[in-house]
């Protein structure tokens, strides 16, 4: 069983930034996608970018330009910088590992990012 761990969440103003890490507890081999969702108040969990273990980034039209997701495979970690922040973009931040021959989700904790001046 793969354990997510992550960090970096908070309160931030509008227009701020903030960098949300994600740790696995332990190694992990093969071939392994990552990616960062969100679910805010009352509304479904939604994607927020994507990076394969190939080396492609997706990002949802809303964050596009202004989150940058990013891996470090030898740390086994995911990041995702967050810019120019919005109060829509309020919500728990879900990083998740998945290992493409399985198609097996693992989910971290979540961490509460907070927009607001």
């Amino acid at each position: 069983q793969v354990q997510l761990v992550e960090s970096g969440g908070g309160l931030v103003q509008p227009g701020g930034s903030l960098r949300l890490s994600c740790a696995a507890s332990r190694s992990i081999f093969g071939i392994w996608d990552m990616g960062w969702y969100r679910q805010a108040p009352g509304k479904q969990r939604e994607l927020v970018a994507t990076a394969t273990s190939g080396g492609s980034t997706t990002y949802a039209d809303s964050v596009k330009g202004r989150f940058t997701i990013s891996r470090d495979n030898a740390k086994k970690m995911v990041y995702l910088q967050m810019n120019s922040l919005k109060p829509e973009d309020t919500a728990v931040y879900y990083c998740n590992f998945k290992r493409v021959i399985t198609m097996t989700d693992y989910w971290g904790q979540g961490t509460q990012v907070t927009v607001s001046s």
